[in-house]
């Protein structure tokens, strides 16, 4: 569920196995899964735009072990065998979809807020890729948009119809976790967490300040749905 706050190890868990990557291409064969971060001393620039729906996502540097200094080379689209890269397999399949011969890859998103706490920002499909100069090399970037089939239960519309879920920039999230002492403000539960908009989206409420974020559990999340309490 988009908003729940996670550990490393239930992240793994969700995934069926390690996540030793920023990316990964339909892991074992199942899902593709990506790991993000906005955080101020991230290692690649990953943002956020189109209030929440869209994601540009800087693509990964060569390995260490091939290169002494990643950050002044390209980033790669071969292995020196000549396999492609995960920058290569998430361009491919972003190629075919703008070329109209296959359906969007389907992306489960992570995003790390800090040590020890990560957030499930839920489903987006690969819907661009380019590269561009960070000043020094060329990067890959690639454009992420919010799935229309995966939305958060604190933004139902009138109906019962689901509108896309919102990201909360992660000072938000290290604010309302500090705050509500990483607990559900109803009822003080710790595990099971979820950033919930106190007035949802929908009904104009907004990502961007902590005070229309709170943290529920599970349970009261989803008594909440999109009523404001």
């Amino acid at each position: 569920m988009r908003g729940k706050i996670i550990s490393y190890t239930e992240m793994c868990a969700n995934e069926g196995g390690s996540l030793q990557r920023g990316m990964n291409y339909r892991l074992r064969g199942g899902a593709s899964v990506i790991l993000m971060s906005l955080r101020k001393n991230s290692p690649y620039q990953d943002a956020v735009e189109d209030n929440g729906t869209t994601i540009i996502y800087e693509g990964h540097d060569v390995p260490r072990n091939v290169h002494s200094s990643p950050k002044t080379v390209d980033q790669p689209y071969y292995r020196e065998g000549g396999s492609l890269t995960e920058n290569g397999k998430f361009s491919e399949a972003a190629k075919k979809y703008k070329r109209g011969v296959a359906a969007p890859e389907i992306i489960h998103v992570y995003e790390k807020v800090k040590t020890g706490i990560w957030t499930d920002n839920g489903f987006f499909e690969l819907a661009d890729v380019w590269m561009e100069s960070d000043g020094t090399r060329e990067v890959f970037k690639f454009k992420l948009t919010i799935s229309d089939g995966e939305n958060e239960n604190s933004d139902l519309e009138s109906g019962g119809k689901l509108s896309p879920g919102r990201l909360i920039p992660p000072t938000v999230k290290l604010e309302v976790f500090k705050r509500d002492e990483g607990k559900c403000v109803l009822c003080g539960e710790e595990n099971e967490l979820h950033f919930d908009h106190i007035i949802p989206v929908t009904k104009g409420g907004t990502s961007s300040t902590a005070e229309n974020i709170q943290l529920l559990c599970a349970r009261h999340n989803r008594q909440k749905s999109a009523k404001i309490i």
